[in-house]
């Protein structure tokens, strides 16, 4: 499981939470069999989707993120719930493209820059909370500071990071988010802008046996940072065969029939963790007569 922490400045106006994400992104790889840049861009968007999952306030809320950006992966889905456990989707998993010009995984040429990110958060309302932004970048931790920026007002500095190994296992994977709350000083933006500039890449540190919590101790260093939790979380797939059995459901009287006339059988798979559920035209049958009661 993955590990993080989050914590905040003694005088409350600053927060910052940091995962080591590892496990999360070796599990997304061997789900989608993704290629090294694409298995950095999906496992960068899981990351930053569990460190905005622990800040929603009950477990079965979440948090959505869809990055669109028009680059040869398409689209790239993350859902988190409350407590940070997250599952991920990609529409294409195999992306060969060449290195950047700092010899890195080419992420952004992967994702794209043409297109959007959009967060969805439903929180148990009657209606979800939907903020869409212009990709800046396809970096992805880029347009997530970009997001809470222009979206959300709220300042901050996000850091992903997948390292994967020549097998295309994925050696580390991690991230923080720090962001300013309401009356912080212009002395203490100063002085975390100066700790953020200073800080080695994510992956670096983890690789280098730093933990999330000393991640945050280093990125809030003089602010004399206090732990508020720490947790785990993993990748968490939430699909069942009552859930697929209430989608086929929704499809209606005719499309039902249809399916019993045409198939034996039919065989439904989750996209974000590959499992199968097979329905005979007996299975099928039984929906049918759901349905006709629905209507």
């Amino acid at each position: 499981m993955a590990s993080l922490v989050k914590s905040i400045a003694k005088s409350g106006r600053i927060t910052c939470a940091a995962v080591d994400s590892t496990d999360i992104a070796a599990k997304a790889e061997q789900i989608h069999k993704t290629s090294a840049t694409v298995t950095a861009a999906l496992g960068r968007l899981l990351t930053a989707a569990t460190l905005m999952g622990v800040a929603l306030k009950r477990e079965e809320h979440s948090i959505t993120l869809r990055m669109q950006g028009g680059g040869p992966a398409g689209l790239l889905i993350a859902v988190t719930d409350g407590l940070g456990n997250v599952r991920g989707d990609v529409e294409t998993p195999v992306v060969e493209i060449p290195l950047n010009a700092f010899g890195k995984l080419d992420v952004a040429g992967a994702v794209g820059k043409s297109g959007s990110l959009s967060v969805v958060k439903d929180l148990g309302l009657r209606e979800p909370y939907v903020g869409q932004v212009p990709i800046v970048s396809g970096e992805i931790a880029e347009d997530i500071t970009h997001y809470y920026a222009v979206s959300e007002q709220i300042p901050t500095v996000c850091a992903l990071g997948v390292l994967v190994n020549p097998d295309l296992t994925v050696k580390a994977a991690g991230g923080f988010l720090i962001q300013l709350l309401p009356g912080a000083q212009e002395e203490e933006i100063s002085r975390l802008e100066r700790n953020v500039a200073a800080l080695p890449p994510v992956t670096r540190m983890l690789e280098e046996g730093a933990s999330p919590e000393q991640i945050c101790r280093r990125a809030l260093e003089g602010f004399d940072p206090q732990i508020l939790e720490r947790m785990r979380t993993e990748y968490r797939c939430t699909c069942s065969r009552r859930r697929v059995e209430r989608a086929l459901i929704s499809l209606g009287r005719g499309e039902l029939a249809q399916m019993i006339a045409q198939e034996e059988k039919i065989e439904v798979n989750c996209h974000f963790c590959g499992k199968k559920y097979n329905f005979g035209r007996a299975d099928l049958q039984g929906l049918l007569e759901k349905a006709g009661q629905k209507e």
